[in-house]
């Protein structure tokens, strides 16, 4: 340090000086800080130590952090590879023009994934808070970003944890030989024994997902109990969910490693099972066949969009949180290249292992309808409605193959033009089998279910297939939860493990109504209402309150600080431009399509065995609008309170003070206004101000400015200097 800095004359002086932050960032030459101590709150520093010796902090006031990068990577993984990447993305690929799906996507990752990502990884990591912390100090007047994270965390956390008990009641029902949802289940007709007639009419494994696993209820309106069943696995996953967080990222870093790296053992097992069965190439090369055509569509790059949003886990405030136990110089940027590139890669390898399954079990599906329109024909032509000269001399009943079937069928169809549809008979193309596309649960506990049902070994599949089920589920929460309980702890200061157990305690109970025997419609509902409009928004708030508010040549200038090199100019022109305004056009878009969409929800009739489009009663559509509102509600109730300055925002509270090479930090929170200014410039409040040394003005990352420029920057702080990658953790 200069001779002639102020800190220096002053340091082997016994008076206490008391100075700004501006004139601290004034200096010459960065504070050695490495011998200094962060006192917060006007404690008296310990006794000075030897010189040379370096004084440990205060394990209270350490931030806990990952115990190596791969954990900190798993740890991302694990949160942003989830449940979509496996049954949400191949029906998209599916439904959107197979493989012509991912350019579109590509693109979109690109433009807007990982520029937000890198966003979300850089401010955690730079401010070293949660979502609430990091919000607050970038814009205070949105600091409710950060709350609103916390609630859309909460409501998705509630249905997504349902999820995971419904894959671990079929885990344990795994253990069986044969597997129970196989056969459809007998009862009793008088003295004979016959099919139910519920199951007959749909499919065993559809009949075990809606009367075994749910008993699912014919509305939302008939709540029809708790499904005791469903309630036990509910509270095993919250009891894991729990026990992971309270010990940590020590501790949920450790089940990362199990976690996010099993499911990848799975789905290579499952594509070189998939590869060898029957039919899948034809599921693959179906999956994989562009119709560029659809690239013309708007829908196809809204559902992109929306599919690179959630994939990546933006807006939840998880990705915040992780990142912000690093090291301040952790190359974040290659983190959010390489875990964005990893998520793409899974989405396609589950595809991949999606469609060979599905492609399987089309086949298995096209040989029953072949057989069965073959019974038809016969009885057609054992009655004489059909004539046995309809019927090619080639075509061998006994071996009927697809094409044969085919054949006959054109011949029929040509010949009894008039009269065709009175014979009920079905084309059975495999290419309709394959276009029958599901999603989502129908995915997991439906279609893949009962393919699985023919594999040779089929409980050992099913064992792997939940458990994978499980694992995924289970970062996604790790990652859901320290999006709520990171920024609590952080800026409310309570006791992470009490606050750990009331929070799950609390989600156990709200989330009886999800294991009611209604509880499925009631997922749906949340699924569709409580996350995509809200996140949106607040990703949309946090790139507007980064690019325009704090600033993007600023934000720049502190990643050059913190990384080491200056990030490309790609990003500037993404965060400042491109992302904003393609988050708009989705903001827009989905608007518009819940309005052109009939709020409803997909009922079970138990007398039909299928499925029926019913509509809210007007108590669930003012459910559906309650999620939306109580989610964005605090960035306007907080942008009120500080606008009027009914909430503080955290600037001006701290004053810091050199004394014998040690840096003290005081609370100012309680002073009057009048009395701010004078505590920051003189050495106590009572005293009147005195003239301000001169110093050299701070050469901000947007040019010059002196201490009357810094006190009113965007983010109402001191600059954007004041936390330097070396500088100890301080109150925000």
């Amino acid at each position: 340090m200069p001779k002639n800095s102020k800190v220096t004359q002053r340091e082997h002086s016994n008076e206490h000086v008391t100075e700004s932050v501006a004139d601290l960032l004034a200096l010459e030459e960065p504070v050695d800080y490495k011998s200094s101590v962060l006192n917060v709150g006007g404690v008296p520093p310990p006794p000075c130590k030897n010189k040379g010796v370096e004084e440990p902090q205060d394990p209270g006031e350490e931030r806990p952090a990952w115990n190596s990068k791969l954990q900190y990577i798993l740890a991302q993984v694990g949160f942003s590879v989830g449940l979509g990447n496996v049954w949400r993305f191949p029906y998209l690929c599916q439904k959107n023009g197979g493989g012509a799906y991912l350019i579109p996507y590509f693109i979109l990752l690109i433009i807007i994934g990982i520029p937000l990502f890198f966003l979300e990884l850089a401010v955690g990591q730079r401010i070293r808070r949660g979502s609430i912390g990091v919000w607050n100090y970038v814009c205070p007047r949105l600091g409710g970003i950060g709350f609103s994270s916390c609630m859309v965390c909460f409501f998705v956390g509630l249905y997504y944890n349902v999820i995971i008990g419904w894959s671990i009641f079929y885990f344990f029902k795994s253990f069986q030989y044969p597997l129970p949802w196989s056969e459809c289940p007998l009862v009793k007709n008088g003295s004979l024994s016959i099919v139910e007639p519920e199951c007959d009419k749909s499919s065993a494994t559809t009949y075990f997902w809606y009367r075994e696993a749910l008993d699912i209820s014919n509305s939302i309106s008939e709540s029809g109990g708790l499904n005791w069943r469903m309630t036990l696995c509910l509270l095993a996953a919250w009891i894991v969910v729990g026990m992971a967080m309270i010990k940590g990222i020590q501790s949920s870093g450790k089940v990362m490693y199990f976690s996010s790296l099993f499911p990848y053992v799975v789905l290579l097992c499952f594509l070189v099972r998939g590869l060898l069965l029957r039919g899948a190439v034809d599921g693959i090369a179906h999956m994989f066949t562009p119709r560029l055509e659809k690239m013309l569509e708007p829908q196809v790059w809204r559902e992109a969009a929306t599919q690179v949003f959630f994939a990546l886990g933006l807006g939840f405030g998880g990705v915040i949180a992780f990142s912000s136990y690093n090291k301040q110089d952790n190359n974040c940027h290659f983190d959010a290249a390489l875990v964005s590139i990893i998520n793409f890669v899974t989405s396609v390898l589950a595809t991949l292992v999606v469609f060979a399954v599905l492609g399987f079990k089309a086949n298995l599906m096209n040989e029953k309808c072949v057989v069965d329109n073959a019974e038809k024909i016969m009885g057609y032509l054992n009655s004489n409605v059909l004539s046995h000269d309809l019927i090619p001399p080639h075509v061998n009943f006994s071996h009927l193959t697809a094409q044969d079937y085919t054949e006959m069928y054109g011949v029929i169809r040509t010949v009894r033009e008039g009269s065709f549809s009175e014979l009920g008979l079905e084309p059975c193309q495999l290419e309709d089998e394959l276009n029958k596309a599901v999603q989502g649960t129908g995915l997991a506990f439906i279609a893949f279910t009962e393919a699985m049902t023919h594999f040779p070994g089929s409980p050992f599949w099913s064992v792997m297939f939940f458990l994978m089920l499980i694992n995924l589920g289970l970062g996604s929460m790790i990652g859901t939860m320290e999006g709520i309980i990171t920024p609590i702890v952080d800026t409310f200061k309570v006791r992470k493990e009490i606050f750990t157990v009331c929070c799950c305690s609390l989600a156990f109970l709200i989330g009886l109504l999800f294991v009611q025997r209604s509880g499925n419609y009631f997922v749906t509902m949340f699924d569709d209402y409580s996350a995509t409009l809200p996140l949106t928004i607040v990703v949309i708030l946090e790139n507007i309150s980064v690019a325009w508010f704090y600033g993007t040549e600023k934000f720049m200038q502190d990643l050059t600080e913190m990384l080491g090199f200056r990030p490309s100019c790609f990003y500037f022109y993404m965060w400042k431009y491109v992302s904003p305004l393609c988050l708009v056009v989705l903001m827009f878009t989905s608007i518009i399509q819940m309005g052109l969409s009939p709020p409803g929800y997909s009922a079970w009739n138990e007398e039909t065995a299928s499925e029926r489009f019913q509509s809210y009663p007007p108590w669930a559509l003012g459910m559906c609008f309650t999620l939306i509102t109580l989610a964005m509600l605090p960035v306007p109730v907080v942008f009120v309170a500080r606008q009027f300055h009914l909430l503080s925002d955290g600037s001006n509270t701290l004053s810091v003070s050199y004394k014998k090479g040690r840096m003290m930090m005081k609370d100012m929170s309680n002073l009057e206004d009048n009395d701010e200014t004078r505590f920051i410039l003189s050495k106590v409040p009572s005293e009147a101000p005195s003239p301000m040394p001169n110093h050299r003005s701070y050469l901000g990352p947007e040019g010059p400015s002196s201490l009357e420029t810094t006190n009113t920057s965007p983010n109402g702080r001191y600059g954007t200097g004041y936390l330097m990658p070396t500088t100890p953790e301080s109150e925000l």
